[in-house]
Parts: C-alpha cells; sequence; structure tokens
C-alpha cells in the first residue's frame, strides 16, 4: 500500500486519508467564522484495519497545516486532536477559550451537522 494522500474536501467538511483509492481514515470538521476563522475538528476516524499507523496524526498534523496557510486558528472539539495538539505545540498554537466556547455553541445549535 502506498503512502496515503491528504485530501481536503471542504464542502463535506472532511480532511481525508486516502491510499489506493480506498478512505483509510478521515476527521470531520466545519469552518467557524466568528470570534475569529478557525477549522473546528470535531472527530477522528480511523478504520480498524488502519490503526495505529500514523494516519489520524497525519490527519491532525495537515489540518493544522491548512489553517497556517489559510491564516486560521484550529478549535479542536475532537478529543484525539485536542491530545495531539498538547503534544505538538510547536505545530499546534492553543485556542482561545472564546474560540473554544464559540466552536462548542456552534456545534451545539447544529446537531444534526454531526
Amino acid at each position: 500500500m502506498s503512502d496515503p494522500e491528504i485530501r481536503d474536501d471542504r464542502e463535506a467538511g472532511r480532511l481525508e486519508a486516502v491510499a489506493d483509492g480506498e478512505v483509510l481514515g478521515h476527521i470531520e470538521y466545519f469552518v467557524l467564522d466568528s470570534p475569529e476563522r478557525a477549522l473546528v475538528p470535531v472527530h477522528t476516524i480511523v478504520e480498524p484495519a488502519h490503526e495505529g499507523k500514523g494516519i489520524a496524526g497525519s490527519l491532525a498534523r495537515e489540518l493544522y497545516a491548512i489553517a497556517a496557510r489559510e491564516q486560521s486558528a484550529v478549535a479542536p472539539l475532537c478529543p484525539y486532536v485536542a491530545k495531539w495538539s498538547e503534544r505538538h505545540p510547536d505545530e499546534a498554537p492553543p485556542a482561545p477559550e472564546p474560540l473554544l466556547t464559540a466552536a462548542k455553541n456552534w456545534l451545539r445549535t447544529h446537531p444534526d451537522r454531526f
């Protein structure tokens, strides 16, 4: 199997790791516009056959890289991405508390989204 390609399907709110035409894992996220622009990861899912291969970490790393390129923050609501960001502070600046609160409020008012 080749190394996975990370693809951003912004319209679907999914960052996907794909190899040989198969989706190995993904992060579901949304874009928050206020109080500042942020990518908000909600779930990280890796297919059971591909767990333990660094796919989730590659997805988290790319999510932060995309945010940096877009000059956006990341407000991790996904427990995996939140833990990953704590272990990689050089790549994952912490989100300010008001931004996390706004992300949680958005999610609460859009329960059908995730």
